[in-house]
């Protein structure tokens, strides 16, 4: 018989991933025990950005791994940029920015920004001295694109762009935020989506903090765009392909929340197996209980079905099928948030009393397993799609 893995790393298998991306998982995870779990929850309670893990990081290249190599990146995919979040997250410290600056923002500027953007932008999210923070919830209109209330029209060659944008990570240490707005079609009168970048510092741009209970180093906003006056080139591409640009967006957005939330939930799983393989209770470990065990081991598939379906969606949209990824993405964000949620209750049960101790860490993950549920579309809403696009049943709204 072989000997048990020690931890829910994936098992090595190049028909799953090549030995380039093997090798990635494993020099990311070693960065992640350089840091983990104790130094994230530190950073977070003291409201502090985790710039230390963040530069080495970037130092390392991989928080640009997914950018154009002519313009500092590692030339990879979504793919990459993947199995990175994945890997800090499953060492307890995962950056919730890397979902929004480089997987986004990066994304969207690399495939459809000018040059004069690519060059302005793209090298310093691939190096990770810069942070663009994306802007698209809305009080009302949620993430419904189709309802944003965020204005832009013209005056003269510039743009004024005006709305309230809610729930926003990491506006106080970005450099810009992507934001999604709606421009009147000259042909029609309708509005359309269209994105343009705004630097934090742009003469109306306001921010506020939203309270939340939240154990995290990024911090979440509140937007006022009041008549923000913007030059013609912060309108990223073609404002007649607003719509298609903003997917190329939130496709790799929902598999690096799966990514994300993965991650969690392998940390919070690989903690309550180490303690169910040490803790006696009786004069045997707790883990040779089937109470125990078999539950972890239901955690422990889940999680592998999660990781496979975001593997298929990160493996469409990098090779451009962007229909086929719309679907793998919204799956795989699905059975991740859901994989995550069972797995830290159930390392919380398993630990007991311990597992709501700081000493542990697995407390502060109930929270966040939630968002993985909640954002950045919430499970309902990717029930819908898929009962509509998958299905094809009536559309219920």
């Amino acid at each position: 018989m072989s000997a048990p893995r020690t931890t829910t790393a994936p098992p090595a298998s190049p028909l799953i991933e090549s030995e380039d991306r093997r090798a990635l998982r494993e020099a990311v995870a070693a960065l992640g025990r350089r840091y983990g779990r104790e130094y994230f929850q530190r950073k977070a309670r003291a409201n502090e950005p985790v710039e230390e893990l963040w530069a080495d990081a970037a130092k390392l290249g991989y928080l640009g791994v997914n950018l154009p190599a002519e313009h500092g990146g590692g030339g990879a995919g979504i793919s990459e940029l993947a199995i990175v979040l994945e890997e800090l997250g499953a060492a307890g410290c995962p950056l919730l920015m890397m979902i929004v600056s480089p997987a986004i923002c990066g994304t969207v500027i690399a495939r459809f920004g000018t040059e004069e953007q690519k060059r302005r932008w793209l090298p310093g999210l691939a190096d990770g001295s810069k942070v663009m923070a994306f802007g698209i919830t809305e009080p009302d209109a949620g993430s419904n694109s189709h309802r944003i209330g965020t204005v832009a029209r013209r005056d003269g060659e510039d743009w004024l762009l005006s709305g309230r944008k809610v729930f926003i990570s990491g506006v106080d240490h970005a450099d810009a935020v992507l934001f999604v707005g709606r421009t009147e079609d000259a042909r029609t009168g309708k509005l359309k989506p269209a994105l343009f970048v705004v630097p934090r510092d742009t003469p109306g741009f306001e921010y506020r903090a939203i309270p939340m209970e939240l154990t995290a180093p990024e911090r979440q906003f509140q937007v006022f765009l009041d008549d923000v006056r913007l030059p013609a080139d912060a309108l990223v591409g073609d404002e007649d392909a607003g719509l298609l640009q903003l997917f190329a967006g939130l496709n790799p957005e929902r598999i690096m929340t799966a990514a994300f939330t993965l991650g969690i939930a392998r940390y919070a799983l690989d903690t309550a197996v180490g303690y169910a393989r040490t803790r006696t209770v009786w004069d045997r470990p707790i883990g040779t209980h089937q109470g125990i065990a078999h539950p972890l081991a239901q955690c422990a598939i889940e999680i592998e079905l999660a990781r496979l379906m975001t593997q298929k969606a990160a493996h469409l949209y990098d090779a451009g099928d962007d229909l086929g990824a719309g679907e793998a993405a919204n799956m795989a964000k699905y059975a991740a948030g859901e994989a995550s949620c069972r797995a830290v209750d159930q390392a919380v049960q398993t630990l007991g009393g311990n597992g709501l101790t700081q000493e542990y860490g697995l407390a502060a993950l109930i929270t966040a397993t939630r968002v993985g549920r909640v954002a950045p579309v919430s499970r309902e809403m990717i029930l819908n799609y898929v009962a509509q696009h998958t299905l094809g049943l009536p559309r219920s709204y």
